[in-house]
């Protein structure tokens, strides 16, 4: 910012200086040759030689044209092409060329006028190579007739100073001089009367010449024919005659009309106008009337090409005397040419980061017309972010003025009208278009200010749980954006090394397999870079949420499963229906409806005796206890969760129906004499089958019994399903819960009036040991065998326990 008010000031400074300052003045002479050296303009400046190319100094001229050339290594001014005095100033006093020397950084113009010197290059030239005088015999000395002066374009003693006459003769003598308005003039002069009859015609030269070091001379033939007495010669009106027309009139146009008088009459009063010839007049745009005396237009006129027209007319009478005008045109300037707008300088694209005041570009501005016509005056259209000012003469600068932002507006379109003041006025518009470049301003920006992503715990390692997202405002490599993780805080250790996250394009993938009871979420924060010098970045929060899998059988607490032989619950004889015997207390490690456990009584030695709360584990008397319920009660309770699939677990207790808190020990010394003399019973009861062939009607009779037994069994739906059979029992009983379809075949002792198991057999081979009791001891100390289960071990009438449709809707691990 201090820079760019330094430029300002310097500026302001400069143009103020301009104001005052005295141009450099030089002198060349005319038809020198390129890279004649005119002058040292660096050292007249006050300027070294390496300031010019350092300030990339340059020449400009308002035409555009370039006479001179800067030589920067040295300073010198230097001639680029030859000069002509006579094209570039005509016959003008004085020619001078103006032009300027602009030097950058800062801005700087020095004004430089270089004079051309005329040369004697060019020789005097008459109009006519023969002129024709008829004159009276009877004309009188002294007489004068006038010759259409020879034209010389160059100036000053350079042009014409004498006349002669050659050969000299006694009848004539050359005049020559200038009249009002430097009009000059030539004549012969009579010396002495002339003698047709003597001498009917003669010749001679006529010499101008002009006043160079070196002079040159050009001659016209003069042809004398003497005539027979016309005393009386045409006289105009004027002398000199003006005219005013606009440059646009159209062809066939009148300009003015010369009138000239003739006192004589008849033939010799008989006048006839024509154009005497003048150098550079033989391809006029005017044409005279040889009666009227009328010029007119035949061809339109340019008035930044010639202002004026210098005309000469000659009015002859029949008897050969004449007499010659001047004709002034003066071409009026109509507004016919727009402003032309010349750029010397243009930058683009800029930096969005530019400073306001910056020159976006330098132009010149000039209108070929005069007066009004040339006053032009500079506009930009309605823009905010940039103006117009003024350096220097006609000189403008394009310059910001507000900071730009290329996320807002990528192009300028700017348009600078140039008008005139005529009337009507004319406009020239010059349309710069500003490219603006990008610079690395804006940091990526997540579409997001928290992502949530979730991901199903014991997941397979690499998953991909969802991506990050973040653009970038800018463009190329400053919108160029890569992802990283990072910690929140310097003093943290590195993130979690089980997240990653896909640099190119966002993707969070969890590395390694993530278990939901040891971490329930993580946070990771997201670092997003993009590729600018220096880089911007932003953060975001990515909060990975591990979904719960039911992969958490529930666990009982109790009773507990772990002691040998399992302890039992005491009843009363007299508890009546509801009576609370004990609740079952199970955990689950999930969470959510995995952990919701429901509890079923699956096996009991009476199904209608006892009852389990669904949702409190509570196992209660479903009726009052009678002397027919037998002392020892089994019961086993399935609790499963809510999981897809559910998983399960079973709890086994057992109950003592006691009429006497007192007597604890004996039911349990008799149970366990019961229990042990049924499995002797057992023993003896396969010897027999084995030993006891002899006795076949015996036999014939138990097995006839034994058959009827199975039917009611399969018409009371036993669970077999050899086609459900699992593959791996031993997977099945690792995991702590039975099978979904392992069948059991029941057998009954006979007589039994309590219903007591007595034998079982399991039609497929028994889990292993760990996960089955056998009977050890008396019948209060025995725990459920092995084996198959049938439906009477799941009574339906009981609503704690499960129904035939529940039992084989569960799914066991």
């Amino acid at each position: 910012m201090a820079i760019a008010r330094q430029v300002l000031c310097l500026s302001a400074f400069l143009s103020l200086s301009h104001a005052s300052s005295q141009p450099l003045r030089y002198s060349v002479a005319e038809e020198g040759e390129s890279g004649s050296v005119v002058a040292n303009v660096a050292e007249d400046a006050g300027l070294a030689p390496a300031q010019l190319s350092a300030r990339r100094a340059r020449l400009a001229s308002e035409d555009g044209r370039q006479h001179f050339r800067l030589e920067r290594g040295t300073g010198r001014l230097v001639v680029a092409e030859r000069l002509d005095r006579e094209e570039l100033c005509g016959q003008a006093a004085t020619c001078t060329l103006s032009f300027e020397l602009m030097l950058a950084n800062p801005l700087q113009f020095l004004r430089v006028e270089v004079t051309v010197q005329d040369i004697n290059d060019n020789a005097p030239v008459f109009p006519e190579e023969q002129v024709t005088f008829k004159i009276l015999e009877r004309s009188d000395p002294g007489s004068r007739f006038p010759l259409e002066g020879a034209q010389d374009l160059d100036v000053g003693t350079n042009n014409i100073q004498a006349y002669s006459i050659s050969p000299e003769n006694e009848y004539f003598s050359v005049s020559f001089g200038s009249r009002i308005n430097d009009n000059k003039y030539v004549e012969l002069v009579l010396q002495k009367p002339l003698d047709r009859e003597e001498q009917a015609e003669m010749y001679f030269t006529v010499i101008a010449m002009d006043g160079g070091v070196l002079p040159r001379s050009g001659t016209t033939q003069i042809h004398i024919v003497v005539l027979d007495v016309n005393d009386n010669a045409p006289v105009f009106t004027q002398d000199q005659y003006v005219g005013k027309i606009l440059e646009n009139a159209p062809e066939g146009s009148v300009v003015l009309s010369v009138v000239a008088n003739d006192q004589d009459v008849g033939v010799n009063g008989d006048i006839s106008y024509q154009f005497s010839q003048v150098v550079g007049q033989i391809h006029s745009a005017f044409v005279i009337d040889h009666v009227s005396g009328e010029i007119k237009l035949t061809k339109p006129l340019d008035f930044e090409a010639a202002e004026n027209h210098e005309l000469s007319v000659r009015a002859t009478d029949g008897g050969g005397l004449s007499a010659i005008c001047k004709v002034l045109v003066e071409v009026v300037d109509v507004n016919d040419n727009a402003p032309e707008l010349v750029v010397s300088s243009f930058s683009s694209p800029l930096p969005e980061n530019t400073l306001p005041g910056t020159v976006v570009a330098l132009f010149a501005v000039r209108d070929r017309d005069s007066g009004d016509n040339g006053k032009i005056s500079c506009a930009l259209e309605d823009q905010l972010s940039f103006s117009l000012r003024q350096a220097y003469k006609n000189y403008y600068e394009l310059i910001t003025v507000s900071e730009l932002d290329r996320e807002k507006i990528a192009q300028y379109i700017l348009s600078v009208t140039a008008a005139d003041a005529g009337s009507p006025p004319l406009t020239t518009t010059q349309t710069f278009t500003v490219d603006i470049s990008d610079v690395n301003d804006n940091a990526p920006v997540f579409n997001q200010t928290l992502y949530v992503m979730y991901v199903h715990e014991n997941n397979v390692p690499t998953v991909l749980v969802g991506a990050v997202s973040a653009a970038d405002a800018d463009v190329g490599p400053n919108a160029k954006v890569t992802y990283s993780l990072v910690t929140a805080h310097p003093t943290e250790q590195h993130p979690c090394s089980c997240i990653s996250v896909n640099s190119e394009n966002g993707d969070v993938f969890v590395l390694r397999p993530l278990d939901y009871e040891q971490v329930k979420q993580i946070k990771v924060l997201v670092h997003a870079s993009d590729a600018g010098s220096p880089a911007l970045s932003s953060n975001v929060t990515v909060r990975l949420v591990v979904v719960d899998e039911n992969d958490n059988a529930p666990l009982v607490l109790y009773p507990s499963q772990d002691t040998s032989p399992l302890s039992s619950e005491l009843v009363p004889m007299s508890a009546e229906a509801g009576y609370l015997i004990t609740k079952v207390v199970a955990v689950d490690a999930d969470s959510g409806q995995n952990s919701w456990l429901s509890y079923h009584l699956l096996r009991t030695t009476d199904p209608g005796l006892f009852v389990v709360g669904v949702q409190s584990g509570e196992v209660r008397l479903r009726r009052p206890v009678t002397e027919r319920d037998p002392m020892k009660q089994k019961l086993v309770v399935l609790v499963r969760d809510n999981g897809q699939p559910p998983l399960s677990a079973t709890a086994s207790l057992s109950a003592l129906l006691l009429s006497d808190f007192s007597d604890v020990r004996l039911p349990h010394s008799s149970l366990a004499a019961e229990d042990e003399g049924d499995s002797l019973t057992m023993y003896l009861i396969i010897s027999l089958v084995f030993v006891s062939l002899l006795f076949l009607a015996s036999m014939a009779t138990f097995v006839l019994h034994k058959m009827c037994k199975r039917k009611e069994l399969k018409g009371g739906h036993v669970f077999y399903d050899a086609g459900n059979l699992p593959t791996s029992l031993a997977d099945a009983a690792t995991a702590g819960t039975l099978p979904h379809p392992y069948c059991y075949e029941i057998s009954l002792t006979t007589g039994s009036g309590n219903s007591e198991f007595k034998f079982l057999k399991p039609i497929l081979p028994s889990l292993p040991p760990q996960h089955c009791t056998m009977g050890r001891g008396t019948d209060d100390e025995q725990d459920f065998p092995c084996g198959p289960i049938t439906i009477d071990d799941v009574a339906p009438d009981n609503p704690g326990m499960l129904s035939v449709e529940e039992f084989n809707s569960l799914s066991f691990k």
